[in-house]
Protein backbone atom coordinates (compact mmCIF):
# COMPACT_ATOMS: atom_id res chain seq x y z
CA UNK A 1 0.00 0.00 0.00
CA UNK A 2 2.78 2.48 0.92
CA UNK A 3 4.63 1.69 -2.31
CA UNK A 4 1.49 2.48 -4.30
CA UNK A 5 1.17 5.87 -2.58
CA UNK A 6 4.85 6.63 -3.27
CA UNK A 7 4.51 5.54 -6.91
CA UNK A 8 1.42 7.68 -7.33
CA UNK A 9 3.18 10.74 -5.86
CA UNK A 10 6.31 10.25 -8.00
CA UNK A 11 4.24 9.84 -11.16
CA UNK A 12 2.57 13.19 -10.60
CA UNK A 13 4.03 15.61 -13.19
CA UNK A 14 5.00 18.36 -10.70
CA UNK A 15 6.84 15.92 -8.42
CA UNK A 16 8.59 14.32 -11.38
CA UNK A 17 9.64 17.78 -12.64
CA UNK A 18 11.11 18.67 -9.24
CA UNK A 19 13.06 15.40 -9.14
CA UNK A 20 14.37 15.97 -12.68
CA UNK A 21 15.37 19.55 -11.83
CA UNK A 22 17.19 18.53 -8.65
CA UNK A 23 18.95 15.69 -10.47
CA UNK A 24 20.01 18.05 -13.25
CA UNK A 25 21.43 20.56 -10.77
CA UNK A 26 23.38 17.85 -8.95
CA UNK A 27 24.82 16.47 -12.20
CA UNK A 28 25.71 19.95 -13.49
CA UNK A 29 27.42 20.81 -10.20
CA UNK A 30 29.45 17.60 -10.34
CA UNK A 31 30.50 18.31 -13.94
CA UNK A 32 31.63 21.84 -13.03
CA UNK A 33 33.59 20.69 -9.98
CA UNK A 34 35.26 17.84 -11.90
CA UNK A 35 36.16 20.08 -14.82
CA UNK A 36 37.90 22.59 -12.54
CA UNK A 37 39.72 19.75 -10.82
CA UNK A 38 40.79 17.97 -14.02
CA UNK A 39 41.53 20.91 -16.32
CA UNK A 40 45.08 22.22 -16.27
CA UNK A 41 45.67 25.36 -14.28
CA UNK A 42 45.95 28.69 -16.06
CA UNK A 43 48.09 30.00 -13.20
CA UNK A 44 51.54 30.70 -14.71
CA UNK A 45 53.32 29.92 -11.43
CA UNK A 46 51.66 26.47 -11.19
CA UNK A 47 52.36 25.77 -14.85
CA UNK A 48 56.02 26.65 -14.35
CA UNK A 49 56.27 24.49 -11.22
CA UNK A 50 54.77 21.53 -13.06
CA UNK A 51 57.18 22.02 -15.97
CA UNK A 52 60.11 21.03 -13.71
CA UNK A 53 60.85 17.44 -12.79
CA UNK A 54 61.99 18.35 -9.29
CA UNK A 55 64.93 17.15 -7.25
CA UNK A 56 63.99 15.08 -4.21
CA UNK A 57 67.21 15.79 -2.29
CA UNK A 58 66.82 19.55 -2.70
CA UNK A 59 63.14 19.16 -1.82
CA UNK A 60 64.05 17.41 1.42
CA UNK A 61 66.39 20.28 2.36
CA UNK A 62 63.64 22.83 1.60
CA UNK A 63 61.17 20.77 3.64
CA UNK A 64 63.54 20.49 6.62
CA UNK A 65 64.10 24.25 6.73
CA UNK A 66 60.54 25.43 6.05
CA UNK A 67 58.08 22.66 6.88
CA UNK A 68 59.49 20.10 9.33
CA UNK A 69 58.99 22.37 12.35
CA UNK A 70 55.21 21.95 12.04
CA UNK A 71 54.80 18.82 9.92
CA UNK A 72 57.51 16.83 11.68
CA UNK A 73 60.61 15.12 10.38
CA UNK A 74 59.70 13.13 7.28
CA UNK A 75 56.22 14.70 7.37
CA UNK A 76 54.79 12.48 10.10
CA UNK A 77 52.89 15.36 11.68
CA UNK A 78 53.48 17.58 14.68
CA UNK A 79 51.59 20.87 15.00
CA UNK A 80 50.58 20.51 11.35
CA UNK A 81 48.98 17.39 9.88
CA UNK A 82 50.89 14.40 8.60
CA UNK A 83 52.05 14.67 5.01
CA UNK A 84 52.74 10.99 4.51
CA UNK A 85 50.97 9.85 1.34
CA UNK A 86 49.82 13.42 0.72
CA UNK A 87 50.31 12.98 -3.04
CA UNK A 88 47.73 10.18 -2.94
CA UNK A 89 45.21 12.40 -1.17
CA UNK A 90 45.75 15.68 -3.03
CA UNK A 91 46.67 16.68 -6.56
CA UNK A 92 49.95 18.51 -7.15
CA UNK A 93 47.98 21.64 -8.07
CA UNK A 94 46.13 21.40 -4.76
CA UNK A 95 49.37 20.95 -2.82
CA UNK A 96 50.91 23.97 -4.54
CA UNK A 97 47.85 26.09 -3.75
CA UNK A 98 47.95 24.92 -0.12
CA UNK A 99 51.60 25.89 0.24
CA UNK A 100 51.41 29.30 -1.41
CA UNK A 101 47.99 30.48 -0.20
CA UNK A 102 48.41 30.66 3.56
CA UNK A 103 44.63 30.20 3.80
CA UNK A 104 44.75 27.43 6.40
CA UNK A 105 46.16 28.96 9.57
CA UNK A 106 48.46 28.45 11.30
CA UNK A 107 50.26 27.55 8.06
CA UNK A 108 52.03 30.67 6.80
CA UNK A 109 51.96 31.86 3.22
CA UNK A 110 55.09 30.51 1.54
CA UNK A 111 56.04 31.28 -2.07
CA UNK A 112 59.20 29.44 -3.07
CA UNK A 113 60.63 29.81 -6.55
CA UNK A 114 58.96 27.54 -9.11
CA UNK A 115 62.01 25.28 -9.15
CA UNK A 116 62.10 25.05 -5.34
CA UNK A 117 58.38 24.24 -5.29
CA UNK A 118 58.95 21.48 -7.87
CA UNK A 119 61.73 20.10 -5.66
CA UNK A 120 59.44 20.21 -2.62
CA UNK A 121 56.74 18.34 -4.60
CA UNK A 122 59.28 15.71 -5.59
CA UNK A 123 60.09 15.17 -1.91
CA UNK A 124 56.43 15.12 -0.85
CA UNK A 125 55.70 12.43 -3.48
CA UNK A 126 58.16 10.15 -1.69
CA UNK A 127 56.70 10.57 1.82
CA UNK A 128 55.10 7.21 2.54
Amino acid sequence: MNNQILETKINRPEVRNVIITISSVVVLTMVIVLSFWLLPSKNPYIQEVLSYQGNMERGEAIFNVNCAGCHGVQGVGNVGPTLTNVSKRKSEKSIINQVISGQTPPMPKFQPSAEDMADLLAYLRELN
